[in-house]
């Protein structure tokens, strides 16, 4: 039996009604694939998830697996940056129980269970992984803490998806969308809900306007719908970055200008299928390569939400974007 420990982090509200149930198959299977030393804990929240795997690492945990969303991935990482040890030092894994999973997916892992365990248990052995750059997100106000992610992040309509998606009360919505209409289904629904949000709120304001600073130059000032940001290629669900690997170093801005509600349903769809950058002034597109830092900062006071990974971030004032880190992650 190999004995490497490994640590699963299972999280109650990811996931359609069948992912609910991969849950209690994942330690017999690590045993039945020689693995003797795996420990199972089911959190609640993101944040118990986050604390139970900084308590992991400090006790001696070096290989840990999310099973979730990219919500629960994010809590995971956030988990191995409080623990202090160094991220070279962390392999961490993507076990696809969740509504939005492009990171797992990207990492080629399987979404039946018993595939997916057979993986993790042939690239722990053989020390397949990749390497992916962390992204900082910092804002000079707002939110206590920086904020750690990897995959995407976002602002305006892709920042205020989470606030739809990230909770426990939506837990069994989600799993029922998943199960109807596959991985996007929650996060499509989101979205939609997102945009309705969004120009509800400028009836009654007004559109804010952005700066956005790349490598401490500005380079455009405009009214936006939605800014996406990849650190890397997240595959046919987000194919904006393509062949860029995760751990290259850089990483990218998608922006879509506001050309008006009714121009928006035709944005999201170019966008989605990565046609958008062919007729890029018609459904103003822009793209923007960041190697060292990335700021946005909007014209209205008051705070503003940032999608990091699934999760939201409040902000005021500005938000600036950087890689600080590189960490393992296990892959087919």
């Amino acid at each position: 039996m190999n004995n490497t420990r490994i640590d699963v982090m299972a999280t109650t509200i990811s996931g359609s009604i069948k992912d609910w149930g991969k849950v209690k198959q994942i330690v017999p299977l690590f045993n039945d694939n020689g693995y003797a030393n795996v420990s199972l804990y089911s959190a609640d929240s993101h944040k118990e998830a986050r604390d139970k795997t900084c308590e992991c690492i400090k006790d001696g945990g070096r290989t840990i697996i999310s099973a979730g969303g990219s919500g629960t991935f994010n809590a995971v990482l956030e988990g191995c940056c409080d623990s202090g040890v160094q991220l070279s030092e962390i392999t961490l894994g993507f076990l696809r129980k969740g509504s939005a999973d492009l990171i797992g997916k990207t990492l080629d892992m399987p979404d039946n269970i018993h595939e997916a365990i057979q993986v993790f248990a042939n690239s722990i052995n053989t020390g397949m992984y990749i390497n992916c750059d962390v992204l900082l997100a910092k804002s000079e106000e707002g939110s206590a803490v920086p904020r750690h992610f990897v995959g995407y992040g976002g602002a305006e309509i892709f920042g205020e998806i989470p606030y739809f998606t990230e909770n426990r009360y939506t837990k069994y919505y989600k799993g029922l969308l998943s199960q109807l209409f596959g991985d996007l289904g929650p996060f499509m629904t989101g979205a939609s809900l997102a945009c309705i949000r969004k120009h509800l709120r400028e009836i009654i304001g007004r559109k804010r306007k952005w700066k956005i600073l790349v490598d401490n130059h500005e380079v455009s000032d405009n009214i936006y719908q939605a800014f996406i940001i990849v650190n890397g290629d997240l595959g046919k669900d987000l194919p904006l970055a393509k062949d860029v690997s995760l751990g290259s170093g850089d990483f990218y801005l998608f922006a879509l200008r506001d050309l008006g509600v009714l121009k928006l349903t035709g944005q999201f769809k170019h966008t989605w299928n990565a046609s958008v950058a062919d007729e890029s002034e018609k459904w103003g597109f822009e793209k923007y390569c960041i190697k060292e830092s990335l700021e946005l900062v909007p014209d209205i006071s008051g705070s503003f939400e940032v999608n990091v990974d699934g999760s939201t971030m409040f902000c005021r004032k500005s938000v600036r974007f950087s890689i600080c880190d590189r960490i393992k992650l296990i892959s087919r």
